[in-house]
Formats: C-alpha cells, sequence, structure tokens
C-alpha cells in the first residue's frame, strides 16, 4: 500500500482512516478543502469509490471557481492523489460508515476529530452498492414507476435510460452545490419553474428526503394536464409536502425561497426566475437558459469582430454568451458564487447550459467593480436593454415576460 510522508503525525492518521474505510468498505466520500496549492482557481475535491468495469476505482470532482471537472483513478493512483492533495489543504473530512473524522492545519499544528458511528453490517453493504454505482437516486423509488422511468420489476425502461443518467447528474450538482449552503437547515423552500412532468422535482424530493430532510416543493407548469398529473403522482407516492402549481413566473411568487431552479425558460422568463431568486436572497439559483432573443437584435458588431460575426450562426452564438454572460455577472455582483457549465441536455432540446449561482454574501448594493464590467460589455455591442439588469434596478413590469415555446 502506497505511504507517503507527512509532516504531522494527526495528518498521516487520517490518511491511515482513509486506506482503512477503504479496504473495509466502510468508505463514503472524502472532501478535501481550502486548497493551497497551485492549480489555478481550485477549491476543494471530493472523493467517491465507483466501480468501473468491474473495478473499484477513486473518483475526484475538482471544483473549480468557474467549472467542475470530473477524474478517475485507480485505487493505488487515487491514494497517490489524496496524499499530494491533502498535504496542499488546509481541512479534510473523512466520511465513512463506521467514523466521521475532520482534519484541521494551520501553519503550526494539525487537530483531528473524530464521530463514531454505530451501523449494521446490513446498513454497510447496501451503502457500499449504492457507492459503487454512484447514483444520487434509488432505482427502487416508487415516484419512478409511476414517472415511466421504471417498469413494475424496479428495471429502468431502455427508453428512459438518458432521462435516469440525466436525473442523476441534476441531483449529483444539486448535492455538490448543496455542500456550500447551510446544510444544516431542516425546511427547504425550493420552487421549480417549468417543471413539466416533474422527473427532476420529483428526485429532488426523493433524494432531500432521503438526507433526513423536510423538502417544501412546488412545481410551477403552465400546462394544465401535466400540473393535475404530477399531483396525482405526488399524492400516490406520499409526497405530502410536493404541490404543483399552473401557472409561470408572473403568477406564482412565493414568499420564502432558498432553492431557486429553472430549466429552460424561455427568452426572458430566465430572468424574472433569476430575478426572483435573488429578490427572495435564495441560497441557490439553478438555471438552463433558452432560446435567447433578447440581445440578438440589439447586437451590433465591433468593428474587428465583423468578419467573425457576419455569419448568423456566429451571431446567435454570441448573443448566447453575451446574454448569460451577463446574468452571472449580475448574480456575482449580487453576492453569488456563480458557475456556466455544459449540463446534461434534456430530452427534446440540445440546449445544454447551466448556470449554477449560490449565495455567499449579503450585499447592501451590487459590486461596482463588476457592474462596471457589464456596462463595458454592453458599450461594446450596443447593448441597450437587459432585463435581469432592469428588474432589478425596478425599472420592468413583471407582465414583460418573454415567450412561451
Amino acid at each position: 500500500m502506497f505511504a507517503p510522508n507527512f509532516s504531522f503525525e494527526q495528518e498521516q492518521q487520517f490518511f491511515l482512516d482513509i486506506q482503512q474505510s477503504i479496504e473495509n468498505n466502510s468508505f463514503d466520500r472524502l472532501i478535501l478543502s481550502q486548497y493551497k496549492g497551485e492549480i489555478a482557481q481550485l477549491e476543494k475535491m471530493t472523493f467517491r469509490v465507483i466501480e468501473l468495469q468491474g473495478q473499484a476505482n477513486l473518483s475526484c470532482l475538482y471544483h473549480h471557481s468557474t467549472q467542475d471537472i470530473t477524474k478517475n483513478y485507480s485505487i493505488a493512483e487515487g491514494l497517490e492523489k489524496i496524499a499530494e492533495l491533502l498535504s496542499l489543504s488546509k481541512q479534510a473530512n473523512l466520511f465513512s460508515t463506521e467514523q466521521d473524522v475532520q482534519l484541521k492545519k494551520n501553519k503550526k499544528k494539525a487537530m483531528l476529530k473524530i464521530q463514531k458511528k454505530q451501523v449494521s453490517t446490513d446498513k454497510v453493504g447496501q451503502q457500499q452498492h449504492d457507492r459503487e454505482k454512484q447514483r444520487y437516486v434509488q432505482q427502487q423509488s416508487p415516484f419512478l414507476k409511476h414517472l415511466g422511468i421504471t417498469d413494475e420489476k424496479g428495471q429502468i425502461v431502455p427508453s428512459m435510460a438518458r432521462k435516469w443518467k440525466q436525473i442523476n447528474k441534476f441531483i449529483e450538482i444539486f448535492s455538490h452545490a448543496y455542500e456550500q449552503i447551510d446544510a444544516s437547515q431542516q425546511e427547504l423552500n425550493i420552487v421549480d419553474f417549468g417543471s413539466g412532468k416533474g422527473y427532476l422535482t420529483f428526485a429532488l424530493y426523493d433524494y432531500l428526503q432521503a438526507q433526513q430532510k423536510t423538502p417544501l416543493i412546488t412545481g410551477v407548469e403552465l400546462r394544465s394536464n401535466l400540473v393535475e398529473f404530477c399531483q396525482n403522482v405526488a399524492d400516490q407516492t406520499g409526497f405530502n409536502h410536493l404541490d404543483f402549481f399552473e401557472g409561470d413566473v408572473r403568477s406564482y411568487q412565493p414568499e420564502k425561497l432558498d432553492v431557486m431552479i429553472a430549466l429552460h425558460a424561455c427568452d426572458i422568463a430566465t430572468d424574472f426566475a433569476i430575478h426572483t431568486g435573488i429578490r427572495l436572497n435564495a441560497s441557490m439559483i439553478m438555471c438552463a437558459p433558452c432560446c435567447h432573443k433578447e440581445l440578438r437584435p440589439q447586437l451590433q458588431s465591433p468593428e474587428v469582430l465583423q468578419p467573425m460575426l457576419q455569419f448568423g450562426i456566429h451571431a446567435g452564438q454570441q448573443a448566447e454568451m453575451l446574454t448569460d454572460a451577463l446574468r452571472a455577472l449580475l448574480l456575482k455582483a449580487y453576492g453569488y458564487e456563480t458557475k456556466v457549465f455544459e449540463f446534461v441536455s434534456l430530452e427534446h432540446t440540445s440546449k445544454n447550459k447551466m448556470i449554477l449561482a449560490t449565495k455567499q454574501k449579503d450585499i447592501q448594493q451590487p459590486d461596482a467593480k463588476i457592474m462596471q464590467q457589464i456596462q463595458a460589455l454592453k458599450a461594446m455591442y450596443g447593448i441597450e436593454k437587459q432585463s435581469l439588469e432592469l428588474l432589478l434596478q425596478d425599472q420592468m413590469p413583471i407582465e414583460n415576460i418573454g415567450c412561451k415555446c
């Protein structure tokens, strides 16, 4: 077994605990945070054990300030990587079925905190099985059968395999973002604008319930038949705090909001949804924008870019990138840590960009430096109107929402 050279006795013991938990199949996850190495924008790392081609591997999700990257290692390679990153991280948390261990370091000493657990053998085996599959939603969950994801035997319907993958990817993204907000909060008020058939809405409720949380979730959807269908499924599965409302961001205005979700809200409906999240001080905002129409007619090509943007497809891509860049910058200006990255595309659409924002600080006024960056971008492209900015300045009525498609 790989034996690293550590300067602190406590750090060495922590690493031995990692090795032992992997060897006895009790390892759940390892989080290394407050990274102080040379990799630019790397904030923390999350290690889990997965199964690839019948072999156990260590999978690491590298959380950067602008993107997340996953890399898989053999157990031996993974331990070497852990040892390297552990020495460059000021805090580490090991979660296993036997104990939770926390390591904190400063320049002079390291402190180790251990909390023992009592877990039955059956539960250990079940958790190991779940961990290897890297599933965030249990395949036997009754709601999956009602939604047509699984059959009567609890097996994934072949035609829904892609949707099953999307569900788990969405919950994986949520779970990592959830670690950055107040995870001790028992009740979570969540609104999913444009919930559709409720695949992700139900999965999120199921996931949070499994984490011993009380999710208070409302799915907001314009199509009355889907609202009725989803509400019936919620009643049948005993999801007592999951409700569905017929309407959109204009007609449903929550009083309290911890998590705001809007996947594929059309055009400036995304701006209205983000504004709702910011206005209600949501801890997390998740958006997958759709059909960017507002900025395209306003776009004036800077002279140096005119040869490139004379082609319609390039102008459209530029308008889309500019739209989402302005949204992300506005979120940052209002106290959110914001990432823009590719998300597994949902059914019937090629739109797969996600804007993920987590609240980091309360502010009285938006960040002046970021607002200057926004004005410079707008000036460069001749943009006079951007809906989210106007909403945040109380200069746009809620009725002026965008299209439906």
